[in-house]
């Protein structure tokens, strides 16, 4: 069984940065693409980045293009987003998900297989 547990959320000004982690369990995060995704009060669940294993390819939604970036270390078996430049309506619950077909870099939300209970992240203007 695999679990997802995110940390790193909280409370920033327009402007500043949080980083975001996700530690996973279990060996599925071996070959796994790892994907980041949020959803805003009164929103839907959207996708924001996923990078593939090993690290390879990255995927981003564009309004955090060019502000956020995936990264992984395999051997912690850790997912980041670094956000920078943020914006308050970056303000959301982000969720950590993986999906366990091997090579796929997806944007579906239906296609991850596990998620994580989600990290809120506040930001003020």
């Amino acid at each position: 069984q695999v679990q997802l547990v995110e940390s790193g959320g909280g409370l920033v000004q327009a402007g500043g940065s949080l980083r975001l982690s996700c530690a996973a369990s279990g060996r599925t995060f071996i070959r796994s693409t790892m994907g980041w995704f949020r959803q805003a009060p009164g929103e839907e669940r959207e996708f924001v980045a996923a990078i593939t294993w090993p690290g390879g390819r990255t995927a981003y939604a564009d309004s955090v293009k060019g502000r956020f970036t995936i990264s992984r270390d395999n051997a912690k078996n850790t997912v980041y987003l670094q956000m920078s430049s943020l914006k308050p309506g970056d303000t959301a619950v982000y969720y950590c998900a993986l999906d366990s077909s091997i090579g796929v870099l997806t944007t579906t939300l239906s296609r991850y297989d596990y998620w994580g209970q989600g990290t809120q992240v506040t930001v003020s203007s």
